[in-house]
């Protein structure tokens, strides 16, 4: 299922709720409103422009700023940049 989960400071754009990735968000105090794009199809046009076409999901943006998938948001988590972007 395609879905977007949302903060005050963040969207992420994805077909499934990975768990990896929403256990990251939700220790890092992270809510979610999950919509599910095959529900609402033009969501997807949405996430298209704001991850300047990129089309796998799930696209994770944080502060209006495009982070990328699940693998980016984990890399900047482990450098420490994650904190920062949700800081600010």
């Amino acid at each position: 299922r395609d879905s977007v989960a949302s903060r005050g400071l963040g969207d992420v754009y994805k077909r499934q709720v990975r768990a990896a990735a929403k256990r990251l968000l939700l220790n890092k105090g992270v809510t979610f409103l999950e919509i599910d794009l095959s529900v609402e199809p033009n969501r997807r046009s949405e996430m298209l422009l704001r991850a300047q076409g990129n089309h796998k999901v799930p696209q994770i943006f944080i502060n209006n700023q495009h982070v990328g998938g699940c693998d980016e948001l984990h890399a900047l988590d482990q450098s420490g940049k994650l904190v920062v972007m949700l800081e600010s």
